[in-house]
């Protein structure tokens, strides 16, 4: 690569947010949180989310019975989890106590291979655009650097008890 075509990212402000800090910023819990960690954070830009995927997860028992394989919506969720805290993180105080993340869009949603227990799905997640409170990212799930979803993703952040 040239240096014309070289992106150039910002810094890393954050190397990990763990699972102890991600239960403090999302207001999922098991069986519903998708992440184990945040690697990578770069505020306003971009992060790595990660979501181990192990056989005792619960969707397995009936997707599919003797073919485990990881839903699509939950990869796609996974990504959304680690988009809001890439938002939370990046706000700060200004996110407001127990901020929530409403989903309000998935755009050009595709699923490239399937996802398994064993596999460490690493969700790319980069903003796009952001108008006021409303937030939009493009995410592409991997597995050992092979593609198996990408999507657009637009969502809305508010103080929790502020939209009914």
């Amino acid at each position: 690569m040239d240096d014309m075509t070289a992106i150039e990212l910002p810094p890393i402000d954050e190397a990990v947010i763990g699972h102890e800090r991600l239960m403090l910023m999302l207001p999922h819990r098991y069986p519903f949180l998708m992440l184990d960690r945040v690697l990578d954070v770069r505020y306003g830009h971009s992060c790595v989310g990660i979501k181990n995927v192990t056989f005792n997860e619960p969707f397995f028992q009936g997707h599919f019975p003797g073919h485990p394989v990881m839903p699509g919506v939950l990869v796609i969720e996974a990504m959304a989890q680690a988009a809001a805290a890439l938002v939370i993180a990046t706000m700060g105080e200004q996110a407001g106590e127990n901020p929530i993340t409403y989903f309000m869009a998935i755009e050009s949603a595709k699923f490239r291979r399937k996802v398994v227990p064993g596999d460490q799905l690493r969700l790319h997640m980069v903003k796009d655009r952001r108008r006021g409170n409303v937030w939009r990212y493009n995410g592409t799930a991997t597995v050992d650097d092979n593609v198996v979803a990408e999507a657009l993703l637009t969502a809305m952040i508010v103080p929790k008890g502020e939209l009914r």
